[in-house]
């Protein structure tokens, strides 16, 4: 599980009490039921205060714990009939994206998401959650494939960011991020995307056009990392927690931008705390976007879609004729 957070730590520290006297009350034979319910009514309220005002940063960190629930985590309470498919018939098989076909309340869905690992060990073999362009690759053959067979696409988005290493540019990382790009744009199919942890840069970005997107309350959806960012702006990595603040990467400030579509509530504490009553509240959010996207034609999805990323920010464009050339300016006023 890795080491508990720091903001969690009065929590603990209540529920190891809790834990104690009970151990005590058992030992000895001696009711202390006041005691005990006095104990965990100060721990529901210290919880609903700790949990209810997370800041940006505490947010990040929760999306990052190690038994936070994964794709492969999620596809058995979600779906059933699952049939992992491999390879992208290019080049090989990429175990950082799992994908197959499986039925979703009966109906037959593509499924795909990013999937990284719980240890060292599965780390390796999934490359840390961190795609090759072969697994871009075959998420687009997955998806393409959907797409033939009027199946509704489902992905879930949890990564660092593409590999970016120097097999992977040699083998067209760009190029695959880029055509996954163009050709989700077009495809006639609903598409779905989940944030259900860290959604970084391009590599979020590869599965992640969708008809709607939708984002766990715990996760974080930005083009760079606030590490990143904070190294970028200020010369220093430590100010993380300024930069999550300052970049708007939580899915209530991307709700209100525009950028998501619906926020998904998590179980108090976080998503690895209960991630059976965390799936309940993911399949209810999917029976609701698909039962609206379901309404809508093979065009009206592509147009939807479309229409939903040329909304996003707010430009204004100015020409002006000068001796046969056109001035175009553009300015935005998002946060």
């Amino acid at each position: 599980m890795g080491p508990e957070l720091d903001f969690e730590k009065p929590i603990l520290e209540l529920k190891g009490k809790i834990s104690e006297l009970k151990q005590f009350m058992d030992e000895k034979g001696i009711d202390l039921s006041d005691e005990l319910n006095s104990l965990q009514e100060r721990l529901a309220a210290l919880e609903k205060e700790t949990y209810g005002s997370m800041t940006p940063w505490e947010r990040v960190r929760v999306a990052r714990k190690l038994n936070r629930p994964t794709t492969l985590d999620y596809i058995p309470l979600l779906f059933t009939d699952f049939v992992e498919c491999h390879g992208d018939r290019l080049y090989g098989d990429d175990p950082a994206i799992v994908g197959g076909i499986a039925k979703f309340h009966g109906h037959p869905v593509t499924v795909i998401g990013e999937q990284r690992g719980r240890d060292t060990k599965e780390n390796i073999k999934r490359n840390f959650g961190s795609p090759h362009p072969e697994g871009y690759r075959k998420a687009l053959r997955l998806m393409k494939q959907a797409d033939k067979f009027h199946r509704p696409i489902i992905t879930f988005i949890d990564t660092k960011g593409a590999f970016p290493g120097k097999a992977a540019e040699e083998r067209g990382q760009s190029e695959a991020i880029a055509r996954n790009l163009y050709e989700m744009s077009w495809l006639s199919v609903p598409v779905i995307c989940v944030v259900i942890g860290e959604g970084a840069s391009g590599g979020a970005l590869a599965i992640g056009v969708g008809n709607q997107i939708l984002m766990l309350e715990n996760s974080w959806y930005s083009v760079i990392s606030p590490e990143g960012a904070a190294a970028l702006l200020w010369k220093d990595a430590g100010k993380a927690e300024e930069a999550a603040k300052t970049m708007k990467i939580t899915g209530s400030d991307l709700k209100k931008l525009g950028i998501i579509d619906k926020l998904i509530p998590e179980v108090l504490g976080g998503a690895h705390h209960d991630p059976k009553k965390q799936a309940d509240l993911i399949d209810h959010a999917l029976i609701e976007s698909l039962t609206e996207l379901s309404q809508l034609s093979a065009d009206q999805v592509r147009e939807q879609r479309l229409a939903k990323y040329r909304a996003i920010g707010n430009y204004d464009t100015v020409q002006e004729n000068l001796t046969n050339h056109s001035i175009f300016s553009y300015s935005s006023d998002r946060q």
